[in-house]
């Protein structure tokens, strides 16, 4: 949040970058976070806002820290109301239904039309992952780049969580491989 962290968490690279971004060019800015954990703090710090679209995919929050945001009903308020977009996804989410719910995210990302897009790239999806309990495979994660480079934006992305250190590496090359970066 603004003045608490959380979450392994100290300083909120994505919310920084946006509100950089958008301080510097004036433009609208998405941030997508695609870690298993809900981003409360960037959703927070963003919520009332209408220059940056926060846009997340993460483990439900009915079973997943940090337990009390991250629901599909959280949209926004004042300014920002409908530019906060939370899809919480059930235990064993595989590729195919991941991929779906990341095209509903990316649908949405082009509607806001942002100037940038900031991806909060959390592996922790992964299926041997020891945390978490969704079902992405390292295929998925190349999937799952190849469907956001399709959005055709400038582009930052910051990894964020992966607790299967012997997948990390193998993950973060075929989500950047899929990219086409």
């Amino acid at each position: 949040t603004r003045d608490l962290y959380g979450g392994y968490c100290f300083f909120n690279n994505a919310a920084i970058a946006a509100h950089d971004i958008v301080k510097r060019t004036g433009g609208k800015v998405t941030v997508l976070d695609v870690d298993y954990h809900h981003g409360n703090g960037t959703q927070e710090i963003f919520y009332d806002r209408d220059d940056v679209q926060y846009v997340s995919l993460h483990g439900d929050p009915r079973r997943a820290y940090p337990y009390f945001t991250g629901h599909a009903d959280e949209t926004g308020t004042g300014k920002g109301l409908g530019s906060t977009f939370n899809v919480p996804l059930p235990k064993r989410t595989a590729d195919d239904a991941y991929l779906s719910a990341l095209s509903t995210c990316a649908e949405k990302i082009a509607a806001f039309k942002p100037t940038a897009l900031i991806v909060s790239l959390g592996l922790d999806t992964f299926i041997t992952d020891p945390i978490a309990d969704l079902a992405v495979t390292t295929e998925g994660f190349s999937r799952s780049g190849a469907l956001l480079a399709q959005l055709g934006l400038p582009t930052i992305v910051l990894q964020e969580g992966g607790y299967d250190v012997q997948a990390l590496g193998r993950n973060v090359h075929a989500w950047l491989t899929g990219f086409g970066a």
